[in-house]
């Protein structure tokens, strides 16, 4: 409607300025529906049944089944109630972030005055249809799309939708360009956004879904992309169920032609299956998502969806708001040339209607540095009184007021735009105060020149007094303390930071260059420039991109998504309902403590002080909780590749079952059971700052994982094998079943010692044991319980008692483990030089 004239507009609506009919507009709700936000939502069933779909449930829920077709009720409990917990506790979180919707509705509850039957009455804002006319002043949250028909001074804060920090000039006059962006679309109001200053009459032209906030509710209902770890433990859990089907029934008939007891064969492939699927992982992973979460809450971090403390680490782009997060979000005097530095204190004191606190942003900002300046401005306005004012104008951009001291004469003060104060001058404005103007405005500054004349009497007009300029004065919204340092760390550890802002590209500039985001040979775009190119040049060219200003929400959007779509993990911060959209698709939306409602629903961090420094630390973090999430993922993997390994080879061979069904069953307890709940408290080896982001589904289940599980299995089961040979040559059956049997226990102690640090732990044993104290503990518990099993419980585990000169056999193979671990450590490193 902006590039329509208003008689265009009231035709084409079948309207007119005196409004409609009370019974029109009766018709045109039904015909329109509510002015209102809605939303297709799905049903809460189907919310709920979603969450107990996922593979590595899928797994648990068979898992469960096994337990309790082998007699063990009491796992099976404990399975399922952890199943129902986490599918409760994830039904829960994703209601939370389909509330973004009724967050978006919260800010149109309202009252409006508008015209009906030609007659000025009050109704609430969702009554209002397309066609009404409309009232609107200083204070009000505009009730929908708007066509000003009459304004006056108008000034409305559009950051919510546009990103842009300093209010907006509007007024009615004038038809604009169909292609116009929304931030420079001066004679329309949006539905959200606020009125700073003024007043104004308007036509309704859209309302609800139709509005431009409606278009960002249907944004915010897209769905979220799933975690890098939930994608790596999803795939993983397909390819590991079918790998472990596969074998285990080659197994079983591999046995049943040897001449097995079938029963037996398939009672031990049901206890392999159920070793043999690490159910203890997502128990696990949701207790290092737990821990860091806790943690990130002591650092201002609010973690509303678990697996976001993993994606944290995973981040390689961070597109970043302006205002707010890198800046402090308010107006601040950064630089002033005076021509007359009396007279410029007395012009920004007079000339200006702020008690500091409230009021125009740049008013505010003048009262701030006249305090930071020592000019006791409240002095000011009681020595001189107010005879006549000119409020500002968005004609002639320009505000002005006479003052009087009682002496008879007056004081003319007057401050706006250079180029409606030059218009003013006694004498052409000079060349000096041209080249200071163009200088500070290329530095991103905001300018505001101020004038001054003596005068006799009251002019008839502001245009009839003769001034001349007493100084400029610019303002920047300047960054937040850290914010420099923060985005330094975040380039050191390979991730980009590009800043996309509402504001004009000079200011954006400005600021992203102060905190190092531009740097030389940086470009600054526009969002208006972003639809010349096609996704895949739009990748390339955002390699050397670092500011994109004027953007809209979809610029925004179409940026997130186009990184997505090569492989790129993308954080997103914002506190507007424009960021929104962005914020909901993209792998990790953060919102701002202080931002608007619409922005935390779709999000899935909240960081309460609203800091980029904050960001970049809660990355540090993230970056432990995904570490120690591979090395559980190591550990699990190698004991259970272990059992496999070992019993096939026995199967195969022909020689008895080396573990006992039952025994695989408390194996998992007494290792994996006590151990790998500790994994999540280890601590990090070096600065996972200097690091550059590695793929998560590389780091969870890649190359480098898949090797060190092999070696690990393998190594394992090869020497348990050869063990057992000899074993069976030597002893009966059952001493050989005992000794193996608490063999592998200890086995997998050293395993889980050996995989929760990186190096070599001989190369600084006391630093390594400092990693995570808790393992020792958990082997300490792992080691009374397998003594209960040998000794008290033995008739239950088909397990006899062993003399001390069983022990070397039960020593030999886990000191072997832990040292072919450390021989691989060590290669590993020199493999580096």
């Amino acid at each position: 409607m902006h590039y329509k004239s208003l008689e265009e507009s009231f035709r084409e609506l079948n309207s007119n300025p005196t409004g409609l009919t009370e019974e029109d507009a009766s018709l045109r709700l039904h015909l329109y529906g509510k002015n209102l936000l809605e939303e297709e939502g799905e049903s809460k069933l189907k919310v709920l049944i979603r969450q107990f779909t996922s593979p590595f449930v899928l797994i648990l829920m068979v898992a469960g089944f096994v337990a309790l077709f082998l007699g063990n009720p009491k796992d099976a409990l404990v399975v399922y109630g952890v199943l129902v917990v986490n599918g409760l506790l994830g039904f829960y979180q994703e209601l939370k972030a389909i509330a973004s919707i009724e967050a978006l509705k919260s800010l149109t509850a309202l009252k409006v005055r508008v015209l009906r039957d030609g007659k000025e009455k009050e109704i609430d804002s969702w009554e209002l249809v397309p066609g009404d006319v409309v009232f609107v002043g200083e204070g009000n949250v505009v009730p929908a799309d708007i066509r000003l028909i009459e304004s006056a001074g108008l000034l409305v804060d559009e950051s919510m939708l546009t990103g842009e920090s300093v209010p907006v000039e509007k007024e009615a006059e004038g038809v604009l360009q169909k292609d116009t962006p929304l931030h420079a679309r001066t004679n329309c109001l949006y539905k959200g956004t606020v009125v700073v200053r003024g007043k104004g009459i308007g036509l309704v032209f859209a309302t609800g879904k139709n509005t431009e906030l409606g278009s960002i509710a249907k944004r915010v209902q897209e769905k979220s992309p799933e975690s890098p770890l939930t994608k790596a433990l999803g795939s993983f859990g397909k390819k590991w169920i079918l790998a472990l089907l596969l074998l285990l029934s080659i197994l079983v008939l591999v046995g049943i032609l040897q001449g097995r007891d079938a029963r037996t064969i398939v009672f031990f492939a049901v206890a392999q299956l159920v070793s043999a699927v690490p159910e203890g992982l997502p128990i696990v992973v949701t207790i290092a998502l737990v821990v860091g979460a806790v943690r990130l809450s002591k650092e201002k971090v609010l973690v509303k969806y678990l697996p976001a403390v993993e994606t944290l680490g995973s981040a390689t782009y961070i597109c970043s708001d302006k205002t707010g997060t890198i800046t402090v979000g308010k107006l601040k005097v950064q630089e002033y040339v005076p021509y007359n530095k009396i007279r410029l204190f007395l012009a920004s004191a007079l000339c200006n209607d702020s008690d500091g606190i409230k009021g125009d942003p740049l008013e505010v900002a003048l009262i701030q540095w006249l305090e930071g300046e020592r000019v006791n401005w409240t002095a000011l306005r009681k020595a001189y009184d107010r005879v006549w004012e000119h409020p500002f104008d968005t004609k002639r951009r320009l505000m002005a007021v006479i003052v009087s001291d009682g002496s008879g004469s007056f004081d003319f003060y007057v401050k706006g735009a250079l180029e409606s104060l030059a218009r003013m001058c006694k004498k052409e404005c000079p060349i000096e105060v041209w080249q200071a103007h163009d200088k500070m405005a290329q530095d991103g500054l905001r300018v505001l020149a101020f004038g001054y004349a003596k005068i006799e009497k009251i002019p008839e007009s502001v245009e009839h007094v003769r001034i001349e300029i007493v100084g400029l004065v610019g303002f920047l919204d300047p960054p937040k303390e850290g914010v420099k340092e923060a985005v330094e760390s975040a380039q050191r550890a390979g991730i980009r930071i590009v800043m996309i802002t509402g504001d004009n590209v000079l200011t954006a500039k400005s600021v992203a260059r102060i905190v190092s985001i531009h740097k030389e040979g940086d470009l600054a775009i526009e969002g208006k420039d972003l639809e010349k190119y096609t996704d895949e040049e739009l990748y390339n060219l955002l390699k050397r991109v670092s500011v994109i200003a004027r953007a809209t929400p979809e610029d925004k959007y179409r940026v997130v998504k186009v990184l997505q779509s090569r492989g790129e993990i993308v954080a997103v911060t914002g506190d507007g309902a424009n960021d929104a959209p962005a914020l909901r698709v993209a792998d990790l939306g953060i919102a701002m403590g202080s931002g608007s409602q619409a922005a935390k629903e779709a999000s899935k961090m909240v960081i309460t002080d609203n800091n980029l420094a904050v960001i970049v630390n809660a990355i540090r973090r993230g970056r432990l909780i995904a570490k120690n999430i591979s090395k559980v993922i190591r550990y699990l993997l190698s004991a259970n590749s272990f059992q496999i390994f070992y019993n096939s080879m026995a199967i195969i061979a022909g020689l008895p079952l080396p573990l006992y069904p039952t025994q695989i069953l408390w194996i998992n307890l007494v290792t994996d059971g006590v151990q790998d709940k500790a994994y999540p408290f280890t601590k990090y080896e070096g600065d996972p700052m200097k690091e550059k982001p590695k793929n998560p589904a590389k780091v969870f289940m890649g190359k480098e994982q898949f090797l060190a599980v092999a070696y690990n299995g393998l190594l394992m089961a090869l020497m348990h094998y050869l063990l057992f040979v000899h074993l069976l040559e030597k002893y009966p059956y059952q001493i050989a079943l005992t000794i193996s049997f608490t063999s592998a226990v200890v086995s997998q102690w050293a395993v889980g010692i050996q995989e929760i640090g990186e190096k070599p732990f001989l190369k600084n044993p006391i630093d390594y044991v400092r990693l995570n104290p808790f393992v020792y503990m958990g082997v300490l518990l792992g080691a009374l319980l397998q003594l209960l099993a040998i000794t008290l419980l033995s008739e239950y585990f088909h397990a006899v008692y062993l003399s001390t000169e069983h022990l070397p056999y039960i020593l030999a193979i886990p000191l072997l483990t832990f040292l072919g671990i450390e021989l691989r450590k060590w290669f590993s490193i020199l493999k580096k030089f």
